[in-house]
């Protein structure tokens, strides 16, 4: 079992930053892809970044691409999402996602099997 509890969610005006976390217990962390989704009252769960089990490969959706910056301490278990230049289509609640059966499908939701809470991040404009 693997629990996820993400953090660092707030209001944030257009063109600033904030810092999002995702806590990790249970299973072995160190051993995952993880993940950062998205979902919006109007969109659908969507993919945002991923990182290796060593953080050694990141991917990015094109629209975060440059702004946004996904990292892992394994030490310490713990993932994080340095988001910059907000804007507002950024605004959602934010997932992380860890895929502990080793898929290798980090843009699919499916191949990921635990997920937190979900942390809202709203950019005013």
């Amino acid at each position: 079992q693997v629990q996820l509890v993400e953090s660092g969610g707030g209001l944030v005006q257009a063109g600033g930053s904030l810092s999002l976390s995702c806590a990790a217990s249970g299973r072995t962390f160190s051993s995952n892809t993880m993940g950062w989704f998205r979902q919006s009252p109007v969109k659908e769960r969507e993919f945002v970044a991923a990182i290796s089990w060593n953080g050694g490969t990141t991917y990015y959706t094109d629209s975060v691409k440059g702004r946004f910056t996904i990292s892992r301490d394994n030490t310490k278990n713990t993932l994080y999402l340095q988001m910059n230049s907000l804007i507002p289509n950024d605004t959602a609640v934010y997932y992380c996602a860890t895929d502990s059966r080793g898929s290798g499908s980090y843009y699919y939701r499916e191949a990921y099997d635990y997920w937190g809470q979900g942390t809202q991040v709203t950019v005013s404009s």
